[in-house]
């Protein structure tokens, strides 16, 4: 339970803010680049993988209404399929954010480098910059969930200013001749567009960010559902609205080779130069409000599992509503991986890592989705139903396909190298089930022995009854 003389559970707006925070970090900045060598039909996929990512959250919002407790999909996971898959979700999860960011914090460092032109850069400063990415936010986090939501708020709304300003402008700048060709990589349509989305599918990992911290929200019953949606389709908006914006406003031929393309899109609109110093800016504002949520997100797993003893205990301790031992855990792990990345002289370690947590993010998608299919299939309807058993019945089976998709879209490497990396942590799980299973059978023997030794004081007694 939350200390109330020490926080404050977060409300509807500052959850809807950690929901879009989370989903958006920096690589929407690259994103119109990315998918417009495919053409226009990209948009396409980018509202297809929208409906998807809005089940999913409704999804989310449906079992939290079961049990708003700390942890989300691991929660869910665990009371649908049982201890070890509740451990899977857990151990996936947990991975999966504290490698993330890592790779969010090395983001960082080259749009730093573009407010920063002068200074001469050097392995040692661009390690100093991605180690202060981390480590600001996670100071936050651990000075309670306070300062956690105050962070995401204002990050949330800095990062936005400049992205709905170029969205909304670059419509009155708009040329239907910079849009290029409907299909631009050739072929058929259908194989184009599941080539975009397979780019795109991660744009929406963080859906379930209020679910992972539903123990901190005020009403989870009734926020999480909400938070996850308003979060997604704010994300959506501007996802969709830059992504139009920027092949409207760019050619399609300087775009498909653009490093910067709201940068270009800001240059082409008002001229000069200045757009890459404020999306630059922009940018280093938009990942340290992720990292800020992602670092939460790193410690609620672990919490979770910890308290059920199936992660080391010492993950269940709290400060201020925040578990600060997973914080400091999650951001020294991530830190050691930075470390890595600019001292090993390689980028291979690291790549495999990042690689690693494009499988590991849908494990708990895909367990959360199933556990709300087994609720609805296994006569437990009224847990996370909303009277409407067909409707919840097809928002559950979207919501699978879309995780089902979002492993598909990850790719064979990416596949294998994760389910390698999840089948290591069967051999955390066995140490610590073994470990449970002992202290259990310890504790039914002391019971036991208590209880021997009780009957046989009564026998004691009686002897001495005349």
């Amino acid at each position: 339970m939350l200390d109330q003389h020490h926080t404050r559970r977060f409300g509807l707006p500052t959850a809807t803010a950690l929901v879009m925070g989370n989903i958006i970090g920096g690589g929407i900045f690259l994103l119109p680049a990315s998918v417009a060598p495919y053409g226009t039909l990209s948009l396409l996929a980018f509202v297809v993988l929208t409906v998807g990512a809005i089940a999913l959250a409704l999804v989310f919002g449906r079992l939290a209404r079961r049990d708003p407790s700390t942890g989300g999909p691991y929660v869910h996971a665990r009371a649908a399929f049982g201890d070890f898959a509740g451990f899977l979700s857990a151990w996936s999860y947990w991975t999966m954010t504290w490698v993330s960011n890592a790779a969010l914090a090395v983001a960082a460092v080259g749009y730093v480098h573009v407010l920063a032109p002068g200074h001469t850069s050097s392995k040692g400063m661009d390690l100093a910059i991605a180690l202060l990415a981390l480590w600001l936010p996670a100071l936050a986090n651990l000075a309670g969930t306070r300062w956690i939501g105050a962070v995401q708020l204002v990050s949330t709304v800095l990062k936005f200013i400049p992205l709905l300003f170029v969205a909304v402008v670059g419509l009155f700048f708009f040329d239907p001749d910079n849009m290029g060709p409907f299909n631009a990589g050739g072929g058929s349509a259908v194989g184009g567009m599941s080539a975009a989305a397979a780019i795109l599918l991660y744009s929406y990992l963080g859906v379930e960010s209020a679910s992972m911290s539903a123990g901190e929200m005020e009403n989870p019953e009734r926020n999480v559902g909400r938070a996850s949606v308003l979060g997604t389709i704010g994300a959506a908006v501007v996802y969709l609205l830059g992504t139009v914006s920027v092949f409207g406003t760019v050619a399609h031929k300087d775009l498909v080779n653009s490093t910067a393309p709201f940068s270009d899109a800001v240059d082409a609109m008002f001229g000069g130069t200045w757009g890459g110093t404020l999306i630059a800016l922009a940018a280093v504002v938009s990942i340290v409000g992720a990292l800020n949520g992602w670092i939460l997100m790193s410690a609620q797993a672990p919490y979770a599992a910890a308290k059920d003893g199936l992660f080391p205990a010492v993950f269940a301790k709290r400060r201020r509503g925040v578990p600060t031992v997973g914080v400091f855990v999650g951001v020294v792990l991530a830190s050691l991986l930075t470390v890595v990345n600019y001292t090993s002289g390689s980028n291979g370690v690291f790549a495999t890592l990042v690689l690693i947590t494009t499988f590991s993010a849908t494990v708990p998608y895909l367990l959360a989705a199933g556990a709300q299919l087994y609720f609805l299939l296994a006569g437990r309807r009224d847990e996370v139903r909303t009277g409407r058993f067909v409707w919840d019945l097809v928002l559950a089976l979207a919501g699978f396909g879309f995780s089902f998709w979002l492993v598909s879209g990850a790719g064979y490497a990416a596949v294998y190298q994760g389910v390698l990396f999840l089948f290591a942590g069967v051999l955390v799980y066995v140490v610590i089930a073994a470990r449970r299973q002992s202290q259990s059978q310890g504790a039914d023997g002391a019971a036991a022995g208590d209880g021997t030794a009780a009957a046989g004081d009564g026998t004691a007694a009686e002897a001495r009854i005349p």
